[in-house]
């Protein structure tokens, strides 16, 4: 199984402070996805979770805006109340409840399956030449 986490967006307010531009919100996603079987069994599956987190003005040490990474704003994300062992499992549990369905739906008992029919091969004669 392949975890993906992305920063799909941030909000970022202007002037605080003294600091310029400094990222208030961040909108994450987890994106997970499994394939199984191979050449035409092959099927991939996939689950999602998404959310956004706010953060408190910054005291400390800052980073400017252009010099942040996707992994540093995850990080703050994570310090901040995004349980991100949850989310993976949340993830996890939809792909499988896709790869092995808790529910399904199966023939009803009290009626016979229907026969197979296979068809006679149809043989077609040729035209008549013209």
């Amino acid at each position: 199984m392949t975890i993906l986490w992305l920063i799909e967006r941030l909000l970022v307010r202007k002037v605080e402070g003294t600091y310029s531009d400094v990222v208030i919100t961040a909108d994450w996603r987890c994106n997970g996805t499994e394939t199984t079987g191979t050449g035409d069994d092959e099927k991939t599956y996939s689950g999602t979770c998404y959310g956004s987190c706010s953060f408190a003005p910054p005291t400390g040490s800052f980073t400017p805006y252009p010099d942040l990474t996707q992994q540093q704003v995850l990080d703050w994300c994570y310090q901040n109340g995004v349980d991100q062992t949850a989310i993976e499992a949340n993830v996890t549990a939809q792909i499988e409840a896709q790869i092995n369905p808790p529910v399904v739906v199966l023939p009803l008992p009290w009626v016979p399956p229907a026969p197979v029919v296979v068809a006679e091969p149809v043989v077609v004669a040729d035209a008549p030449a013209a």
